[in-house]
């Protein structure tokens, strides 16, 4: 027994050194006297972007808190949603809301387009307000190392929306794969079927689509942002088809990667990789291509051994790029036994899911068929018919309320009001976007293996792919 109990300390002490970037609280960061919200005081909220996941951020916010201000640059958008807010300031302009509002507000909700996510949420916490900011945490890298910087500078409460960080069954995952009980992991494939029907971009686009007038509901300008000028174009950019393009999205890397790579990296403890390699579809100069395939590389991390990490998206000659065949169909009749276990069938073998992850170890397999984590299992089964769980190394949520978006809103609140660092905070968050975003960069100089100096934002082989690295800002919109 005490060697038993030995382990559990040493495997929770290890892992959360290992990992201190994405475990550790504000106070490891700054004076937790800074903190001026109380357990028991009401918080004052803004959302910024109202559509979709913004109308559910701005509506998880509410019920926590007062919401005082909402900003959307579709007034049609930001009507309709201030008739349930009737107390809340309406604004199109962001920048104008933090002018009049900012002593008012407390914290803020971020779900515009990628390309502005860094300027309003750099804005906000250079202002003293703690911010939820949607996935990817921003277009550029430059633009992440900036806002975790900024995170640690202002001690503001912070977390990206990944939701299914918030999940449990995630949270035992990261465990399951910290612990070696799959034994050493030298692979990891994830992958998404997008953009397959999900927006437009190469190779149904090539080029500019024709201008249109700008429907009278829309500020145009205000929706660029930082972005250089073009005009606009009907059903191309607002409000869901933005994320194809080079200017203002991160296409599906950047759509479905921190979702989809989360367990794993926060399971293997990684951070920047030595280098990363992407073979794709020709990169034009408007959208991103219609397949991609990354290979990245990260070092030995204390007792874990090197391992590549391996990203497939979209469609190539009529078929998803997908992970290698062999492993696909391993996985798939595993799985399948899984789920018929102690119910006999011929039917068919499921295929594996549309998105998802597969954690490749000497002892055995973790499949999650889940976009978020927070589905999993162990194969083969035979192997792991005596599963237990390994020592909790991670926090559980203390709420049933809400579903486990709601839940992450939760969490980042308590951190608000002082509890510990939401565990997706922009530290870890910041470290996971840089590492999806490298995707994009590398994509843009495909069949290159280039060489990563992360701490210095440094391609030592291939000087030309920094220029990647971030973006000239429209004049007016410098920050």
């Amino acid at each position: 027994m005490g060697k038993q109990n030995n382990r559990r300390d040493f495997l929770k002490r290890s892992t959360l050194a290992g990992a201190g970037f994405w475990i550790a609280g504000r106070g490891a960061w700054a004076d937790e006297s800074i903190i001026s919200k109380s357990p028991n005081e009401q918080i004052n909220f803004a959302s910024v972007a109202l559509g979709n996941k913004g109308g559910g951020d701005c509506t998880h916010a509410s019920r926590h808190g007062n919401m005082v201000a909402i900003c959307d640059v579709d007034t049609t958008v930001l009507d309709r949603v201030g008739n349930s807010f009737p107390k809340a300031k309406k604004y199109t302009d962001y920048r104008k809301m933090f002018d009049e509002m900012g002593k008012s507000i407390d914290a803020i909700t971020v779900a515009t387009p990628d390309n502005t996510h860094a300027i309003i949420s750099i804005t906000a916490m250079k202002m003293g307000k703690h911010v939820y900011c949607q996935k990817p945490l921003a277009h550029d890298i430059l633009e992440v190392r900036q806002m975790r910087t900024f995170a640690k500078q202002y001690n503001v409460a912070t977390q990206m929306g990944n939701q299914g960080t918030a999940n449990d069954k995630f949270r035992e995952g990261v465990e399951v794969i910290a612990s070696g009980l799959l034994g050493p992991i030298r692979e990891v494939h994830t992958w998404t079927n997008r953009p397959t029907g999900m927006w437009p971009q190469s190779p149904l686009i090539r080029e500019l689509p024709p201008p249109a007038p700008v429907p009278p509901n829309l500020k145009w300008d205000l929706w660029l942002g930082p972005a250089p000028t073009r005009p606009y174009a009907e059903k191309y950019y607002h409000p869901q088809t933005w994320r194809g393009w080079w200017d203002f999205g991160c296409g599906a890397i950047g759509d479905m990667g921190c979702h989809i790579t989360n367990m794993a990296f926060m399971g293997l403890k990684l951070g920047y990789p030595s280098a990363v390699k992407a073979e794709s579809e020709a990169p034009n100069e408007w959208t991103y291509p219609a397949w991609a395939k990354i290979e990245y590389e990260f070092p030995e991390r204390g007792e874990m051994p090197p391992v590549k990490v391996f990203w497939y998206e979209g469609t190539k000659d009529g078929k998803l790029v997908s992970p290698p065949a062999d492993l696909v169909r391993k996985v798939e009749v595993e799985y399948a036994a899984l789920q018929r276990k102690d119910k006999p069938t011929t039917a068919p073998i499921p295929p594996l899911s549309s998105g998802g992850a597969i954690v490749v170890g000497d002892k055995g397999i973790m499949y999650s068929p889940s976009d978020y984590g927070g589905d999993w299992a162990l194969l083969p089964m035979k192997s792991f018919a005596d599963y237990k769980a390994p020592p909790q190394i991670l926090p559980r949520m203390k709420t049933t309320v809400g579903d486990m978006d709601e839940r992450q809103k939760i969490e980042w609140i308590n951190a608000i009001k002082g509890g510990p660092q939401a565990l997706s905070h922009f530290g870890y968050g910041g470290m996971l976007t840089e590492f999806v975003l490298l995707a994009n960069v590398a994509i843009r100089e495909s069949g290159k293996r280039l060489e990563w100096d992360g701490e210095n934002m440094k391609f030592p082989n291939t000087p030309r792919a920094e220029k990647w690295l971030r973006r000239d800002y429209r004049s007016g919109w410098e920050f």
